[in-house]
């Protein structure tokens, strides 16, 4: 068409190319994030020894969405890992902070509360409890 300018032809082309990318990265922010695990356990899960779990501190079980904590009196909490702003699954713990990688909200990993957002609820927490010295965790647990 002899009356368009190349320049609105190169912006539509740079649109329509960017828009199938655009579409990808929010796939994987959505519920399940393309991780093969679901949002949570739908049934007991063994997370391996109790003595893994530090005092006063937290560890992250990437594989089943699950974090577990310990205060200082020894007490276990577990909550889910997928972020409540969008979806994604959490996988990285540093100290006692878990952090989202899709848009940076970060959740303290012993009570579950929001300490950055854009994140505003709380992760869920799930039942935990010991059984022949593993960490159990999840619906049943």
């Amino acid at each position: 068409m002899p009356g368009r300018s190349s320049a609105s032809r190169r912006t539509i082309l740079r649109g329509a190319a960017l828009t199938p990318v655009a579409g990808l990265g929010l796939a994987a922010c959505g519920p399940g994030g393309g991780s093969a695990a679901p949002a949570t356990p739908t049934a007991p899960v063994d997370l391996g020894a109790e003595s893994e779990i530090p005092a006063g501190g937290a560890k992250l079980f990437r594989d089943h969405n699950v974090v577990v904590s310990r205060d200082g009196k020894g007490a276990l909490k577990a909550f889910s890992t997928i972020c409540t702003h969008a979806g994604c699954p959490i996988g990285k713990l540093e100290g006692t902070t878990l952090m989202c990688a899709c848009h940076g909200s970060q959740f303290d990993a012993t009570t579950g509360k929001v300490v950055q957002s854009p994140a505003t609820r709380p992760l869920p927490e799930l039942p935990v409890r010991v059984k022949g010295g593993k960490v159990v965790a999840g619906p049943g647990a």
